[in-house]
């Protein structure tokens, strides 16, 4: 069931949040696809580039960005 935002988020702990967001269907967003070898590389400096332009338009700080890309 949806919860309201205000008790989503507290004001009192630290403002940390992991944001997750996974591909489905073995569909790859970045690196290289195993079953059938193209790669997807190119990708990731496009959604850096957009994590961080995101990031500023709603006035938030990214802590680990491009962490979080090298992983994918």
């Amino acid at each position: 069931m949806p919860q309201p935002r205000k008790t989503q988020i507290s004001l009192i702990d630290p403002p940390y949040y992991h944001c997750v967001s996974r591909c489905v269907r073995h569909s790859f967003l970045c690196g290289e696809d195993t079953f059938t070898g193209q790669s997807y590389e190119h990708r990731r400096g496009w959604v850096e580039e957009r994590l961080l332009f995101l990031s500023s338009v709603f006035s938030i700080d990214s802590a680990a960005t491009v962490f979080a890309l090298m992983l994918c």
